[in-house]
């Protein structure tokens, strides 16, 4: 199988999986309603991504018993919800704003960089220094932890918070680091380096190199 077809199976059955939760608790609150809505069309964006800008690292072959640990290790995000939807609390409507508020610019991040490097590398490879990726390496990695902050907000316990902090140390940095290890084959990219942050946005720096793929692109 391929990478991609646990973490699909995922994505896919996360709104079945709060759904069910709802029923079996007979919690039909706003904040399960919003939390559906919520993850529920997340993991529906994603399989669109999938099939209109895949991600080539998920495109490599992996053996059964690795896609079932990936499942039950992304199944620990359905903590937030089982948290949520068990317990009967309801969040306040503020936490409620903020979490919507947050979980969009996250989708916005996540999916927009992700999409402009799809298209940017297959019609101009190279380093991408302009757009998402002028002042930060990493946007979509960057979108992916508002999505799931929304999420531990929701909650209101500190296991899912924990949960997401394991993920950022255990997976989102290693992978930011192959990255930018990866990257440093492009003379530029020490430059680039020194003027954008690995996730955190650096909004001050030289911008010349932005500037010029810009020129280029036009």
């Amino acid at each position: 199988m391929k990478a991609k077809h646990p973490i699909n199976f995922h994505k896919a059955t996360t709104f079945i999986f709060v759904l069910a939760l709802m029923v079996a608790y007979q919690n039909f609150t706003l904040g399960p309603w919003v939390y559906l809505a919520l993850h529920g069309t997340y993991g529906i964006l994603w399989l669109l991504k999938d099939r209109i800008y895949p991600d080539k690292q998920w495109e490599q072959e992996i053996p059964i018993w690795l896609g079932i640990v990936t499942f039950a290790l992304l199944s620990l995000y359905w903590v937030a919800p089982y948290i949520l939807i068990s317990s009967g609390t309801e969040p306040p409507i503020p936490l409620l704003a903020a979490a919507i508020s947050l979980n969009i610019f996250g989708v916005f991040f996540h999916y927009t960089s992700d999409a402009q490097k799809y298209y940017t590398l297959k019609y101009q490879p190279g380093l991408i220094t302009e757009g998402f990726f002028a002042r930060c390496r990493n946007t979509n990695y960057l979108g992916e932890v508002f999505i799931y902050l929304s999420f531990a907000m929701l909650a209101q316990h500190w296991l899912p918070y924990l949960i997401l902090g394991v993920f950022f140390a255990g997976v989102f940095i290693p992978n930011m680091l192959k990255k930018d290890k990866s990257l440093s084959r492009y003379p530029e990219f020490a430059e680039y380096k020194a003027n954008s942050g690995l996730i955190i946005p650096q909004l001050f720096g030289d911008n010349s190199l932005n500037q010029e793929a810009q020129k280029v692109s036009e």
